[in-house]
């Protein structure tokens, strides 16, 4: 397995999401501060698993406001693969014509070619800055988590520059959404 070095650059593709979208205007806040005006970056790290679907819908039901806008990164191992790589812009821009609908939110998309995902997204943080990095469990039980270890927990000790939540998954209930 490769590991990317810490100064190195390394592979990504922009994902070009549809023009159907509308651009949405800058909402005016006149009794807002200006950083909230703005709005905030909220990174989502996206797979295709139902998990990580879970987890975008949460982030727009609680985190989201008008004039943020989420970013969804989606680490793969060859970013030239253009069967992975159209699939994956299909489900980004399905997410981003929904985020507008429901959070009226803006939608940037990002896929980074790596095997070590909790590298990437830690650094995807640290470029964005964002007020969270947000990402869904992915089934493992307990045992199997300790033993082959896991993205959210590598975030959560390695990630500086952002929180982490790690969205519990469907079969937690609806105690994950409420």
């Amino acid at each position: 397995m490769e590991t990317l070095m810490e100064t190195e650059e390394y592979n990504w593709r922009e994902v070009i999401l549809p023009s159907l979208i509308p651009k949405v205007a800058e909402p005016e806040l006149e009794r807002e501060t200006g950083e909230r005006r703005r709005g905030r970056d909220i990174l989502i790290a996206i797979d295709h698993g139902p998990n990580s679907k879970h987890a975008f819908d949460w982030v727009l039901l609680h985190l989201c406001r008008i004039a943020d806008t989420i970013h969804l990164l989606h680490v793969v191992p060859n970013v030239h693969n253009e069967i992975l790589y159209e699939t994956t812009q299909a489900l980004m821009e399905k997410l981003a014509v929904e985020a507008l609908q429901v959070s009226m939110v803006k939608t940037v998309a990002r896929i980074v070619e790596s095997h070590d995902v909790g590298k990437i997204v830690c650094k995807e943080a640290k470029r964005l800055k964002p007020v969270a990095v947000v990402m869904g469990t992915r089934g493992r039980s307990l045992l199997q988590s300790v033993l082959q270890g896991s993205v959210g927990e590598y975030c959560f000790h390695n990630c500086k520059s952002a929180p982490v939540i790690v969205v519990p998954s469907k079969e937690a209930g609806e105690e994950s959404v409420i």
